[in-house]
């Protein structure tokens, strides 16, 4: 082999292997954190009637809704992390190979750092394009327990009820929320990866199984935690907007504006805070776990960063 990688590994198979595994680590995961979600919502809507915390919060929901309740956008959020993992996880893995190929190999592992933060931000911008009408109706089945039930009827229902901005009356914030959040998570995750092997005395070609995964879980949460803390006022402010009536009937940035001034910086930041790291530290250890078990059993090795001077 020429160089240090072997780009005719990573090609239009290693693409949509690596979409499709993204599409169901995200799916999974989110789905499965559905009832976390729910209640963090609801924290974030009404902090004054949900001022329990997390475990109260569950309690007061299965207490006044039923259990069923913890339920609520369970099938907007499958499909719509579907989608968005499909393209932030295989649009990471394009960028990502792309500009490691136009660096040349020592330049793409000096720029590690940069490429994964553009890399993922390129992909989380398109990701987010379709997953914003998924999440406004979720959130809108969230915080109004009369609305549509179905993903496809709650989507319709948007559009009927407020055109096209139903959907993305919420893609601003979500910008503002996912772009810095996927940035975090892949360059945390990829940077904590690196640092981690580094420190091992195995290399990772000579690992187990199970101690990659180790590692992975490890990295993942570290890189949830980071990122939830950074994109959590952006998320706030999204959960607030898609409720009806939120911030009164001007433009969606004087709509912001005017959520963000009643609310407040510093509750902004930390409401609900708690509860969205566990939920996005154990969701991201999930996503990780997933995606570089699924890689291999489907036939393809996942692209790593390889220092040019040293063995591999």
């Amino acid at each position: 082999m020429v160089g240090t990688y072997d780009w005719s590994k990573f090609d239009t198979k290693y693409y949509v292997i690596g979409a499709l595994c993204g599409g169901i680590c995200c799916s999974v995961t989110h789905g499965a954190l559905c009832p976390v979600d729910v209640v963090k919502t609801r924290i974030q809507l009404d902090p004054v009637k949900y001022n329990s915390g997390l475990v109260g919060g569950f309690r007061q929901v299965i207490a006044e809704e039923g259990a069923g309740a913890l339920a609520t956008g369970l099938g907007p959020t499958a499909a719509g992390y579907f989608v968005q993992g499909w393209f932030k996880f295989g649009g990471n893995e394009v960028f990502k190979i792309k500009f490691c190929k136009m660096l040349g190999d020592q330049k793409a592992w000096d720029m590690r750092t940069p490429v994964m933060l553009g890399a993922s931000a390129c992909a989380e911008f398109i990701a987010d394009i379709f997953l914003c009408p998924l999440e406004a109706a979720r959130i809108r089945q969230v915080s109004d327990p009369t609305f549509p039930k179905g993903t496809v009827t709650a989507m319709k229902a948007l559009v009927e009820m407020e055109g096209l901005m139903g959907w993305y009356a919420g893609f601003v914030p979500m910008l503002f929320k996912q772009i810095p959040y996927t940035m975090a998570k892949f360059a945390v995750q990829g940077s904590a990866e690196i640092a981690m092997y580094n420190a091992l005395p195995t290399k990772r070609e000579n690992m187990s199984r199970p101690g990659k995964m180790g590692v992975s879980m490890t990295s993942g949460f570290i890189a949830g935690v980071a990122a939830a803390i950074i994109s959590h006022p952006a998320d706030s402010l999204l959960s607030k907007v898609n409720k009806k009536g939120a911030g009164g009937d001007g433009g969606m940035l004087s709509r912001l504006s005017n959520i963000a001034k009643e609310v407040g910086f510093v509750k902004l930041c930390t409401t609900g805070l708690g509860p969205r790291c566990i939920m996005i530290g154990t969701l991201t250890a999930g996503q990780f776990l997933i995606f570089d078990t699924m890689m291999p059993i489907m036939g393809v090795e996942k692209f790593h960063f390889h220092d040019p001077a040293k063995p591999h």
